[in-house]
């Protein structure tokens, strides 16, 4: 899949900081039910990679790694099953092996030149991060004015009050929020709820 089909699928992308012990796979069935298919493991933790091998064998899922910062973590993000990838920031080495890899790649920008960087390497589909921190909407709003055809998904500071509003812009695909699964603690129907909401905001 592309990077443009993979961020039309679903309204929101779960950003999952996993630690502990759970059934990953069980997680993202609920996810998948829920009408959440896209999942950014972010590789924050020690138990990433595991996750992202057992949550890529359910059926339906689109599982990626985000906080991916080299290409030593590109390669064992793709060894894991990742069919994206997600980056805070843009740097042509990582760029361009991600590029090389052939993989979906979402590379993360806040700046009229992190886009134009991007878009020298090919890249027209951005994460806008941290989206609140660097001017929220508004800020949005005008990066997207030069750049009539690049599209975003922005992360940092989205929330279940605020994410039509962002998928309210032209320029947003989908948003990546860490809301609807605060942590092992929390339990899956809960998780559910939150999710069939998260996947209504664009319906």
């Amino acid at each position: 899949m592309t990077i443009d089909e993979i961020m039309r699928t679903s309204p929101v992308i779960p950003v999952l900081v996993l630690d502990g012990e759970a059934d990953w796979a069980q997680l993202a069935e609920t996810f998948v039910g829920a009408g959440l298919r896209v999942l950014e493991v972010t590789l924050r933790t020690s138990v990433a990679l595991d996750a992202i091998r057992a949550m890529a064998k359910v059926p339906g899922a689109i599982v990626g790694a985000g906080t991916v910062l080299n290409p030593r973590q590109l390669d064992e993000a793709v060894e894991a099953g990742s069919q994206f990838i997600v980056s805070p920031g843009l740097t042509e080495p990582l760029a361009n092996a991600v590029i090389e890899s052939g993989i979906a790649y979402l590379p993360g920008a806040a700046t009229a030149g992190d886009i134009m960087r991007g878009l020298d390497l090919g890249l027209d589909r951005f994460k806008f991060f941290p989206a609140e921190a660097s001017g929220g909407i508004a800020a949005l709003k005008a990066q997207s004015a030069p750049f009539g055809e690049v599209r975003f998904c922005p992360t940092g500071g989205i929330r279940s009050d605020n994410a039509a509003e962002w998928l309210g812009l032209s320029s947003v695909l989908c948003v990546g929020g860490s809301w609807l699964y605060p942590g092992v603690e929390d339990n899956l129907e809960a998780v559910a709820e939150r999710s069939r909401a998260a996947a209504a905001l664009r319906s």
